[in-house]
């Protein structure tokens, strides 16, 4: 029987917000964590300059790095089972691997060594687009515990799985939710030129847009009747908006997919300005996968 899971990323002093975060997350969902560390060793180019001594004194200290992470953990959340994991070569690989089963993978936004630059380019859209199980970007604000969760929905298949993600959250944190919608107002070409989006003013538009919002939401509201929504709706950007957002809440959700304004949210630009810029972790949800 699979164990329910939470994998945690460290590479110690950098990482140690992002762990104390999967720890509270642990603890708040009652489930197992893993710390893992990874030992960025490339056996083909590294023998022709490291002896034997070399690689056992990288990897005693990659287990240091690790020990020292799981002991904070247990600190935070003294009653979650932790369990430590140091593994040998490429970080986003053996990420990705670290990841098939678990229920969530946590990873910070900055780090150093072999997790150097692990949201700055493609080991980043890597991680984040090709794991197996949702991921946390543990970043901003990392112990906000106050405030609201954000989430961005969009017209694509996977904004029921979003919304359930979402409200279960705000729902497990006894917190609010703001959901999210954004799209570009139908207007002539030549005056969408001359005017930027978020200011135009279309009322009529935003109304039936605000509709369809209230729409989807129904369902989750009757289920979870406890948690407060609120609604917004904007011309602006999904990634400005959820950045804007994000220096108030203490999660914001989006999906892995979409379309519409929402289009590669995680997939290209708009995306890595949300990894790059929100003030609180962002939950990339997707639904959780047996093998990859």
């Amino acid at each position: 029987m699979r164990t329910p899971t939470i994998v945690v990323a460290t590479d110690g002093a950098a990482t140690s917000a992002t762990v104390r975060w999967a720890a509270r997350e642990a603890a708040r969902r009652r489930v197992s964590l893993r710390v893992v560390h990874v030992l960025d060793w490339d056996w083909n180019t590294s023998r022709y300059d490291f002896g034997a001594d070399n690689f056992e004194m990288a990897r005693e200290l990659a287990e240091t790095v690790t020990a020292t992470a799981a002991a904070e953990a247990r600190t935070v959340a003294p009653s979650v089972n932790v369990m430590e994991v140091t593994l040998i070569g490429s970080p986003a690989a053996q990420l990705l691997d670290a990841a098939d089963g678990a229920d969530l993978l946590v990873i910070g936004s900055r780090g150093h060594g072999g997790f150097a630059d692990l949201l700055l380019g493609g080991v980043s859209q890597r991680v984040a687009t090709h794991a197996s199980c949702p991921v946390v970007v543990v970043r901003g604000r990392t112990e906000a515990t106050e405030g609201p969760i954000a989430v961005g929905v969009d017209d694509s298949a996977a904004a029921e799985h979003v919304l359930s993600t979402a409200f279960a959250a705000a729902a497990d944190r006894g917190s609010g939710l703001v959901a999210i919608r954004t799209y570009l107002p139908a207007v002539p070409l030549y005056y969408s030129y001359a005017v930027p989006a978020a200011t135009i003013a279309t009322p009529e538009q935003d109304t039936a847009e605000r509709a369809r919002l209230q729409e989807q939401l129904a369902p989750w509201r009757g289920k979870y009747p406890n948690v407060a929504v609120e609604t917004l709706v904007s011309h602006d950007s999904a990634a400005a908006v959820l950045v804007g957002v994000s220096h108030g809440t203490q999660l914001v959700v989006v999906g892995s997919r979409g379309h519409g304004v929402i289009v590669g949210t995680l997939l290209g630009s708009t995306g890595l300005q949300l990894l790059h810029h929100a003030d609180c972790p962002v939950y990339v949800d997707r639904p959780r996968q047996e093998h990859r």
